[in-house]
């Protein structure tokens, strides 16, 4: 009798089919061998290969379709990075300041980057993000939502100009949870919508340059001033839960 954990099986199922993906037996879109035929191959048993696709499933690695078998997902790397989101949603509000301190690393590698690649069509999408920002500011009475969105949206084209997947994915992972510290300083800091706006210009006029030094310089400036805001922030001071 075998003397292995159902843990350790799990885990060998884990490993066995990221292997078939790895080494081209399994391609994105391809149906799982039927259970007998995959645990014999896998040398498990029935409880811990299903943990294991279950495993995987949660990963977005594999899809289980209702009377139709398991397949491997597209392996988009936006799925894949779901659950890295799931891991810091976990983290408490101590730990905020290094979320910002990863995005920020990843965010002035993923300007320098668009700066080199980025075409007058995305150069142009860009600009009409930020004169919807101005459009706001200039009506007296801007809606700090609104102006959130212009963000995340500017910050998001950027991303997907680096040509790179999977830096896109990490970036979109991490940028939607510094949402709430970014609504926070919006409300709270006289004259920080307005300063923003200013350091996307910046970085917009870096990219139009084609300047991956000074892209790279005015992106890590502009989040910068976000850290900031939070090390300022009083010990135990929460940021207001997001409305949208």
């Amino acid at each position: 009798m075998s003397t292995t954990t159902s843990g350790s099986q799990t885990d060998v199922v884990v490993q066995g089919i990221k292997q078939l993906i790895v080494d081209g037996t399994l391609k994105a879109g391809d149906r799982l061998p039927v259970e007998k035929d995959l645990g014999e191959a896998l040398g498990v048993s029935r409880g811990p290969l299903r943990e294991g696709v279950r495993a995987l499933s949660i990963m977005g690695v594999l899809e289980t379709r209702q009377g139709d078998g398991t397949y491997v997902t597209a392996l988009d790397s936006s799925l894949l990075m779901a659950p890295m989101g799931f891991v810091v949603d976990l983290q408490d509000r101590s730990g905020a300041h290094h979320l910002h301190t990863v995005r920020r690393m990843l965010e002035t590698e993923a300007a320098a980057l668009a700066a080199a690649r980025i075409g007058a069509e995305a150069l142009a999408a860009a600009d009409a993000i930020l004169r919807q920002t101005e459009l706001e500011l200039a009506s007296g009475d801007p809606s700090h939502e609104a102006l959130i969105d212009n963000d995340i949206a500017f910050h998001r084209l950027i991303a997907q100009e680096t040509g790179n997947p999977v830096l896109e994915a990490l970036i979109g992972a991490l940028s939607g949870r510094t949402v709430r510290d970014r609504l926070w300083r919006s409300i709270s800091q006289t004259g920080a919508d307005q300063a923003t706006h200013g350091e996307h210009r910046a970085i917009l006029a870096a990219l139009a340059e084609h300047d991956p030094e000074r892209a790279r310089v005015r992106m890590a400036a502009h989040l910068f001033a976000v850290e900031d805001f939070l090390h300022e922030q009083p010990p135990g001071e929460t940021p207001p839960s997001d409305s949208r």
